[in-house]
């Protein structure tokens, strides 16, 4: 998207995020948005904004997961998807829970592998640091060196990723 903020891109006139927001709330006790720009725009949708651990560079997705990790109880879930997928399917977290039981980790699979579209438990938080800390930066990667469950939904369109200001204008129903 050119360097742009995606998830404060706007679609149908909100920002792309709140359109995530809408489809995972429902699924989840609380709701953090990982950002690490724009905050004040991120804090404003009404959510605490988690930005990535200090010292890990510019670490991706799994930083973010990181910085859940790292809020949440130590018996707790996380539940993650990105900013670009709105329509997340309504059973997400109750499937990814179903497949992560007992292996504290679970993730979405339509047609492809959707590694972002996850459930970890906190139990994770160490491993994950540890990965980071050692230069890990692949996502489904560390996920398959996890003992982990396989989420099987037969529809790839609901974890269908906005890149474009063209798909933006013009997405799907």
């Amino acid at each position: 998207m050119g360097g742009v903020d995606k998830g404060l891109q706007l679609l149908a006139g909100r920002p792309l995020v709140s359109h995530v927001i809408d489809r995972l709330a429902p699924q989840a006790g609380r709701v953090w948005i990982s950002a690490n720009r724009n905050l004040a725009a991120y804090a404003a949708l009404g959510h605490e904004v988690l930005p990535d651990p200090a010292g890990l560079g510019f670490a991706g997705p799994l930083a973010g997961m990181l910085a859940g990790l790292n809020a949440l109880p130590d018996d707790a879930w996380l539940l993650t998807a990105p900013c670009d997928c709105p329509h997340l399917p309504p059973d997400l977290a109750q499937r990814l829970f179903a497949a992560a039981q007992p292996h504290g980790l679970a993730f979405a699979q339509a047609a492809r592998e959707h590694p972002t579209h996850a459930l970890l438990h906190a139990r994770l938080r160490a491993p994950l640091a540890a990965h980071l800390q050692g230069g890990g930066r692949a996502v489904l990667g560390w996920m398959h060196s996890q003992p982990h469950g396989v989420a099987r939904f037969g529809d790839e369109a609901a974890f269908a990723n906005l890149n474009t200001l063209a798909e933006l204008e013009s997405p799907r129903d």
